[in-house]
C-alpha cells in the first residue's frame, strides 16, 4: 500500500475559505472535507449516488473502469467527476481495496428535506464515517469467509521488535515479541491484509528486502504514533483497566506496536471501534518457527502460485463453518512447542476419534452454525443489520443443540471447557426469536424485519401503515351508512390529499358542518368534494405512519442489539467455542476417513515414524486411473518409515529423479506440522520430539526483482537453515549445490552435511545426487543413507518410490528425459556422451585432503594437455590415415570401432 498510499494523496483544487466564492456551497463542502481527508479517494454521497471529483474521479475511473464525466467549472476549469450507485457500491470498493486504495466515505447526516428548513439553499449535512483499507474490512462481501484479514503493526523500541494484529471482522487482538531475525517469519505466518510500520523502520536498510515483498499493503506512519508509553495507556483506556498485567507480560515493542494499532483504527474508523478481545501475547518458544521460504516450499496454506487450493490445508480441512475454518488455518500455521497443549487438543479429537455416533450429531449441528464472530464485530461497529441479529439467535440455539449431544458424557478436559463456554442464553434466544420475522432484510433501514406482536405501539404503527386501504374503505362505509348516499367515495390525489366526493345530484343530502360531520372543498362541473375531521385526522396519520413505521422499527432494533452487546462477552465465548468444536471433529473426521493414527509427543529428540504417507499426494491422487484402469496411487503410496534421534541424526538420501524423494522430505515435514497442531497424522505410528524450528530447502526459484539468481536463492535459504537451527530443529534439504559447477556444488553440499552435523546437531533430511557424499555415511557416526529403490525392465525404468538402506549408484536422468519426450536422438546422444565422461573418470594418486573424494581426481589433473584425457578410442581414431587405408582394411576398421562402442 506504500504504491496506493501515495496515489491516494490526491492533489487538492487551489480553495480558500476566506477568499469570495466562486464555487458553489455543495462544491465548497467537498473541497473542507477532501482537505481534511487527503489520505484516500473520497466516497461523497449524494443520494443514491457515491460520487467523486477532481483527481480523485480520475483515478478512479481508470482503477474501475467507469465512465468519466464532469460536474460544472472550477476556477474555470471542468470538474472531473465519476460515481458509483449506493446499492452495489461494495463491488466497487473491493476492487479498489485490492488494489491497494483506500477509501474515504463520506455519508449524508440529514434529509435534503431537513436540509431545507435551515433555508432553501442549505447543504445538506455530511461527515466522513470511516476510512476503509485493505486492512479495516468489516463487510461479509469484501471478506474471504474461510480467512482472517490481519491489521498488523510492526515497532522498533531500542533494537527489540514487537507486532501486534487485529483481525476487525472478529475482534482478535494479539501480540509477539519478536527478534529481528524472526521478523519475516512472523509476519509469513500472519500473513496481514495490511501492515502498519513507523518511518524509521522503512529506512533500516536490513529490512528492504522483506518490506520490499510487503510493499503493496504497507501503510508508513510516523514514528511518534509508536510511542510505548502512549500506547501502554491507549491501551489501558481501551480495556479501562489500570494496567495489563492481568492480560499478560508485554514487551515495550509489543506496547508500541498495539498502541499503533488502535490508534490507527479509531482514525480510520472515526473513533467507532469494534468489540476488541484483551491482548494476548504469544511467548517466545512456544510455536514451532517455519521461515517464509520453509512455508512456500511446503506448501502449508497456499500453494507456490499463491492459491488455497492444493495446499496442505485445502486437503486436511474438513471445518464446517467460517470460523472454524479460520481457526484451522492458524493453527496448522503456528503448530505448537508444548507437548501439554499438544496432548490437551489430541485428546479431544481422541474422543470423537471413539465416539462416532456423537461425532455425527455434532457435525450435523454445526452446518447450521452462522458466523457468530463476524456478526457480533458488526454490530459492536453499528454496521450490523437484523440478519446479524439472526445469526447470534442460530448460533447460540446450535450451541445448546451441540451441548445436548455432549451432557452427561465423561469429556476430556478440553471440551469439558469448551461445554461450560457455552453457558445458557435461553432469555436472549427468546427475545430474539419474539421480535424477529422469518425473512429478514439485509439492511435497517428496508423495515419489515419486527415480527408481529413483539410491540403493540408498532404494531399499531405499522397496521396503519399497511392497511391505510382497509381502513380508508372502513371510512367510506361509514360515511355511506351516515349520509344515506350509495355513491359515496373516498377519494385521493397529488394536490389536495383525501376527500369524500359524492354526485352533484347527491350533495344535497350530505350534512353539512357545522350541522353535519361533512366541510366543503371544492364544487366541480359534476361532483362535490368534501372533507371531514376524521378523515383529516387519519391522513395525516397515514402521511407519517411509515417513517413513523420504520423509525420505531430502527429504535427497536437498537434496543434489540443493545441486548447482544451487554452479553457480548458471553456470547464471544460461545463463538470460540463453536470454532474449537468445529476445528476438533474435523480433525477427527479426518483421521477416521484418512486412517490417521494419533501421534506420540515427548521432549526427546525422536524422529520415528512408521508407514508414512504425503497428506497431499495421497488425496490428490488416491482416486486417479492409469492407463491400465489401476489407482495411480498404487505406486506413488508406498508407506515409508523414517527414524532419526540424537545419535542417528542425518538421513543422506540418494536416488534417481522421479523416484519420490523430495515427496519423503516433504511429507515428514508435513506429519510434524500436523502432528504440533494436534492433529493425528497420515502414518501407522508416528513419536515426535519436538520440534522447536522446521526448515525446508527444496526447489528452484529466482527473485530476480532483486537480482537473485536460481542459486543465490538457494544459497540465501541455506544460509538462513545454518545460521538459525538447533538440536531441536528438523530440516530437510535437496539437491543442496546443484545450481553451480559441480565442484563446487559438491563442495558446498558436503560443507554443508558437515556443518549441519557438527554445529546445528539438527536432525535432518538431505537428499542428494552428488553419489560422492554417501562415504560421509562411513566417517561420520550420525548419518547413515539411504535410497530410492528403482527396477530396470526393458531397457526402461520402475519406481519403486520405497526409501531403504544403502546408496543409489545412477541417477537415471537420461530415463526421466526420456520419458519427458525428449527426442530420441537427443536421448542417444546423451547417453554416447554419458559413456565418455564416466570413461574419464580415472584414479590419481593425489594425496590431498580431497582425496577421499573421487569426482575432484579429475579437478587435480592440472596443466596436462587435452591428449591425456583422451580415451581409447579417441586415440584409435586420431591415429588412422584414411588415405592409406585399402577397402578391406577400412571395412576392418568399422568392425573394429563397433566392436569398441558395444
Amino acid at each position: 500500500m506504500m504504491d496506493a498510499a501515495n496515489q491516494n494523496q490526491t492533489t487538492l483544487p487551489e480553495f480558500n475559505s476566506q477568499a469570495p466564492r466562486v464555487i458553489t456551497p455543495m462544491m465548497e463542502q467537498y473541497l473542507a472535507i477532501k482537505l481534511e481527508n487527503p489520505e484516500g479517494l473520497l466516497f461523497y454521497r449524494m443520494g443514491d449516488f457515491y460520487e467523486l471529483f477532481f483527481e480523485d474521479a480520475v483515478i478512479a475511473a481508470r482503477a474501475l473502469d467507469i465512465t468519466l464525466t464532469k460536474r460544472g467549472k472550477h476556477l474555470g476549469e471542468d470538474i472531473p467527476m465519476c460515481g458509483v450507485p449506493i446499492h452495489s457500491h461494495e463491488n466497487y470498493l473491493s476492487r479498489l481495496i485490492k488494489k491497494g486504495y483506500k477509501v474515504v466515505v463520506c455519508e449524508q447526516t440529514e434529509s435534503p428535506a431537513e436540509a431545507r428548513k435551515r433555508g432553501a439553499k442549505s447543504v445538506v449535512q455530511r461527515k466522513v464515517v470511516r476510512t476503509i483499507t485493505s486492512g479495516t474490512i468489516t463487510e461479509d462481501s469484501l471478506l474471504d469467509s474461510k480467512q482472517n484479514n490481519f491489521l498488523a503493526a510492526l515497532s522498533d523500541v531500542q533494537g527489540g521488535y514487537g507486532l501486534a494484529w487485529l483481525d476487525m471482522s472478529t475482534g482478535s487482538l494479539q501480540t509477539q515479541s519478536l527478534k529481528k531475525t524472526s521478523v519475516p517469519a512472523s509476519l509469513t505466518r500472519i500473513n496481514p491484509g495490511e501492515l502498519l510500520i513507523s518511518d524509521n523502520i522503512l529506512l533500516n536498510k536490513e529490512f528492504s528486502d522483506f518490506l520490499e515483498y510487503w510493499k503493496t499493503c504497507t501503510t508508513v506512519l510516523p514514528r511518534a504514533r509508536f510511542d510505548s508509553i502512549n500506547g501502554t495507556q491507549r491501551l489501558e483506556t481501551l480495556f479501562k483497566v489500570n494496567t495489563l498485567d492481568a492480560f499478560g507480560t508485554f514487551s515495550r515493542a509489543e506496547l508500541s506496536a498495539g498502541g499503533a494499532l488502535i490508534e490507527y483504527v479509531e482514525l480510520t474508523q472515526q473513533g467507532q471501534l469494534p468489540r476488541i478481545t484483551p491482548p494476548k501475547s504469544i511467548s517466545e518458544g512456544s510455536i514451532m518457527e517455519i521461515d517464509s521460504a520453509t512455508r512456500r516450499n511446503l506448501e502449508i496454506t497456499q500453494t507456490l502460485s499463491g492459491e488455497r487450493r492444493g495446499s496442505l490445508l485445502s486437503h486436511v480441512d474438513q471445518t464446517l463453518t467460517g470460523a472454524g475454518a479460520r481457526l484451522f488455518a492458524r493453527q496448522i500455521s503456528a503448530p505448537l512447542t508444548k507437548v501439554d497443549v499438544i496432548n490437551y487438543r489430541l485428546d479431544m479429537v481422541e474422543f470423537f476419534f471413539i465416539n462416532h455416533s456423537v461425532l455425527n450429531q455434532v457435525k450435523d449441528h454445526l452446518k447450521k452454525v452462522p458466523d457468530i464472530e463476524r456478526a457480533l464485530s458488526r454490530l459492536s461497529l453499528g454496521r450490523g443489520g437484523p440478519r446479524d441479529l439472526a445469526v447470534i439467535r442460530e448460533g447460540l440455539i446450535a450451541s445448546k443443540s451441540i451441548g445436548a449431544c455432549l451432557i452427561g458424557l465423561k469429556l476430556p478436559k478440553g471440551l469439558q471447557g469448551l461445554l461450560n463456554d457455552f453457558g445458557s442464553h435461553d432469555k436472549l434466544v427468546s427475545i430474539l426469536s419474539d421480535a424477529l420475522e422469518s425473512d429478514l432484510p439485509v439492511y435497517v433501514r428496508d423495515g419489515g424485519f419486527i415480527a408481529k406482536g413483539f410491540s403493540k405501539e408498532f404494531d399499531q404503527l405499522r397496521e396503519l401503515r399497511d392497511d391505510r386501504r382497509y381502513l380508508i374503505s372502513q371510512l367510506q362505509v361509514k360515511y355511506v351508512q351516515t349520509s344515506g348516499v350509495q355513491g359515496l367515495k373516498i377519494k385521493y390525489n397529488k394536490v389536495i390529499g383525501y376527500f369524500v366526493e359524492v354526485s352533484l345530484s347527491n350533495s344535497k343530502h350530505v350534512p353539512i358542518s357545522p350541522e353535519g360531520i361533512f366541510i366543503h372543498r371544492q364544487t366541480m362541473k359534476n361532483a362535490v368534494r368534501y372533507t371531514t375531521a376524521e378523515l383529516g385526522e387519519l391522513e395525516g396519520q397515514i402521511a407519517s405512519a411509515v417513517d413513523k413505521a420504520l423509525a420505531m422499527e430502527v429504535e427497536l432494533y437498537g434496543s434489540l442489539v443493545e441486548e447482544v452487546l451487554v452479553q457480548a462477552d458471553n456470547i464471544a465465548l460461545v463463538a470460540s467455542a463453536l470454532a474449537h468444536m468445529d476445528v476438533t471433529t474435523a480433525l477427527a473426521a479426518l483421521a477416521i476417513d484418512n486412517d490417521y493414527s494419533r501421534p506420540l509427543i515427548d521432549e526427546s529428540l525422536k524422529f520415528e515414524v512408521s508407514g508414512g504417507r504425503h497428506p497431499v499426494v495421497e488425496k490428490a491422487f488416491l482416486t486417479e486411473e492409469d492407463s491400465n484402469g489401476v489407482g495411480g496411487g498404487a505406486n506413488i503410496f508406498v508407506k515409508n518409515d523414517c527414524s532419526l534421534d540424537a545419535k542417528n541424526r542425518i538421513w543422506l538420501i540418494t536416488g534417481p529423479n522421479m523416484a519420490g524423494k523430495s515427496t519423503f522430505l516433504r511429507q515428514n515435514a508435513l506429519i510434524a506440522v500436523l502432528a504440533q497442531m494436534g492433529s493425528y497424522v497420515p502414518a501407522d505410528s508416528v513419536h515426535l520430539g519436538l520440534i522447536d524450528r522446521l526448515f525446508s530447502r527444496v526447489g528452484a526459484a529466482d527473485d530476480l526483482a532483486r537480482g537473485r539468481s536460481t542459486f543465490m536463492v538457494e544459497m540465501v535459504e541455506t544460509a538462513t537453515i545454518l545460521s538459525q537451527a538447533t538440536e531441536r530443529s528438523f530440516v530437510i534439504l535437496d539437491e543442496i549445490g546443484r545450481g553451480t559447477a559441480t565442484f563446487d556444488g559438491l563442495s558446498i553440499a558436503w560443507a554443508v552435511i558437515e556443518y549441519l552435523y557438527e554445529i546445528n546437531k539438527s536432525r535432518a533430511l538431505f537428499a542428494t545426487h552428488y553419489h560422492e557424499l554417501t562415504q560421509l555415511g562411513s566417517t561420520l557416526d550420525g548419518i547413515t543413507c539411504h535410497t530410492v529403490r528403482v527396477k530396470e525392465w526393458n531397457e526402461s525404468v520402475v519406481f519403486l518410490h520405497e526409501v531403504v538402506c544403502g546408496t543409489a549408484d545412477r541417477s537415471y536422468g537420461i530415463h526421466v528425459g526420456q520419458l519427458a519426450g525428449l527426442p530420441a536422438s537427443v536421448v542417444n546422444r546423451a547417453k554416447d556422451i554419458l559413456v565418455v565422461l564416466e570413461n574419464q573418470k580415472t584414479a590419481t594418486n593425489d594425496q590431498s585432503l580431497t582425496s577421499d573424494l573421487p569426482l575432484f581426481s579429475d579437478a587435480l589433473r592440472t596443466n596436462k594437455t587435452t591428449d591425456t584425457i583422451l580415451t581409447a578410442l579417441e586415440k584409435e581414431v586420431d591415429e588412422i590415415l584414411p588415405d592409406e587405408l585399402s577397402p578391406k582394411e577400412a571395412l576392418e576398421l568399422i568392425y573394429k570401432l563397433k566392436q569398441h562402442r558395444n
